[in-house]
């Protein structure tokens, strides 16, 4: 090859470099010190998704990590001034944390909301049953599951049971090593050839979901009338102090009894049951705590429940109380009360990621995927402009104005991102919490972190894309439009 043939390829490789655009692999072991720091970023993390296997118990760590970061509880009658820290539990399944800023409040607020429920299996309202001398608790399962999943596999129940004097008992049962845990039964091999002949979301149905909670009958004899439900009951009341007229107002879920595990030789992926969404949920926290002060614009932190279901409820992100509690707070900051258009203004100018984990690809499965349109794990934090269904059905479909903002902000800062869709076009696809802060006017687009076996009871992430989305979001937080 002749000087002019090398230099015709330079120009050519040269242009590539100024006209293509591609996403790739951060892992550098090279860099020891960004690897110390990602292993520890998620030795952290890997505690959350141990403390917090629940809404109400996520809410609750993530109070106590607030707090011991300087966070107050949020009090509507006392002002706010520039660098204060607090946050407001909702109904104690939901939370919202602030740092206030420095410039005026009416021009905007910069806002993550995550979601901290998970698929699960609840107790049904009328639970317990005896059959055939075996106690068995009827479950109702929660989000999108495959059901066939949790079978024969351990789990753990938590939740909350109020009794009839008002005392609130909480529970955790199946997470220590001496702790019993409870299961669903499966049907052996041997007598399953009917079963192998339906489809996976037949193979285990809804009705068969019954966890077996116990075998030994209450002592007196086989006369006794529902002696083995009585056994399970009376030592519940000894232990615990409720009834079975308590259990039916309690929130009681079911969840994998599984602990939060390195993935890998190597160690660089986080396995365990609620990632999705609690590690965006956990990133923008600590986003949130370490975040460089003062900032210019007030920082939010929302936290949501009933994701899984369509964010109904009075916890859900369609819920009034969350704008409510942002309006409350630029009225503490003002010292005065706002006008509703100034208000309506402030949501308006306020900016918003909607953080949501996206589909890594798969390898074993890439017949559903787009490749060229997917995310990976591994390429840090992930950017969808929509998501919806087949036809962008029920997508928010942020502005391309809105979109380059953000993504230019992080590259401005040296904070890699990818971007794809979830899924081929005719596959499927999913919904985030996104449209219902763009329906009050809010600038929002979807990101978060690329996730493995979404929506299993045991999830995996890649601890690189956990410790980049955790960067992205607190340059989000310091800078944007700042």
């Amino acid at each position: 090859m002749n000087q002019e043939e090398d230099k015709k390829k330079e120009e050519i490789e040269e242009l590539r470099k100024q006209l293509t655009f591609s996403f790739k692999n951060l892992w550098d072991p090279e860099n020891e010190e960004e690897m110390q720091a990602i292993m520890d970023f998620n030795q952290d993390y890997k505690v959350a998704l141990d403390r917090g296997k629940t809404e109400r118990e996520f809410v609750d760590y993530a109070i106590e990590l607030l707090e011991a970061n300087g966070y107050r509880a949020y009090e509507t009658d006392k002002p706010l001034a520039a660098g204060d820290r607090v946050y407001e539990a909702v109904h104690g399944k939901a939370l919202v944390a602030a740092v206030i800023g420095t410039a005026d409040p009416l021009d905007g607020f910069n806002l993550i909301g995550a979601h901290v429920d998970s698929p699960r299996l609840d107790l049904k309202p009328n639970p317990m049953y005896e059959s055939d001398e075996l106690t068995l608790l009827k479950t109702h399962y929660y989000g999108g599951i495959k059901k066939y999943q949790w079978a024969a596999t351990p789990l753990a129940l938590h939740g909350v049971v109020i009794t009839r004097d008002g005392e609130t008992i909480s529970l955790s049962i199946g997470e220590e090593a001496d702790d019993p845990v409870f299961t669903i039964t499966d049907l052996l091999p041997h007598l399953g050839a009917d079963q192998m002949k339906k489809t996976a979301s037949q193979v285990i149905e809804g009705e068969e979901l019954n966890v077996l909670a116990g075998s030994i009958p209450l002592p007196g004899g086989d006369d006794i009338k529902e002696r083995f439900k009585l056994g399970v009951l009376k030592l519940l009341f000894d232990q615990y102090g409720f009834t079975e007229r308590d259990l039916v107002t309690a929130e009681i879920e079911i969840v994998p009894a599984t602990k939060a595990r390195c993935v890998g030789f190597d160690r660089s992926m986080v396995g365990g049951y609620g990632q999705d969404d609690r590690v965006c949920a956990y990133t923008a926290l600590k986003a949130l705590i370490d975040a460089d002060t003062p900032l210019k614009r007030t920082g939010l932190v929302i936290l949501y429940d009933k994701e899984e279901t369509g964010s109904g409820g009075i916890t859900g992100a369609r819920s009034q109380l969350f704008p409510s509690v942002q309006k409350r707070m630029v009225r503490s900051i003002l010292g005065r009360e706002p006008s509703a258009i100034e208000l309506q203004d402030q949501i308006e100018k306020s900016t918003m990621l909607s953080s949501d984990v996206s589909n890594a690809f798969d390898p074993t499965f890439a017949s559903v995927s787009d490749p060229k349109n997917n995310t990976y794990a591994g390429r840090g934090i992930a950017f969808f402009k929509y998501t919806g269904a087949r036809g962008k059905g029920g997508t928010s479909d942020a502005n391309a104005e809105y979109f380059n903002e953000v993504t230019r902000l992080l590259e401005a800062n040296d904070v890699p991102w990818q971007t794809g869709e979830l899924g081929k076009v005719d596959q499927g696809g999913g919904g985030t919490v996104a449209i219902y802060q763009s329906d009050l006017g809010m600038s929002v687009i979807d990101c978060g972190v690329p996730v493995l076996s979404m929506h299993s009871c045991f999830e995996i992430t890649s601890k690189i894309d956990v410790y980049k989305t955790y960067e992205a979001y607190k340059v989000f937080l310091e800078k944007m439009r700042s």
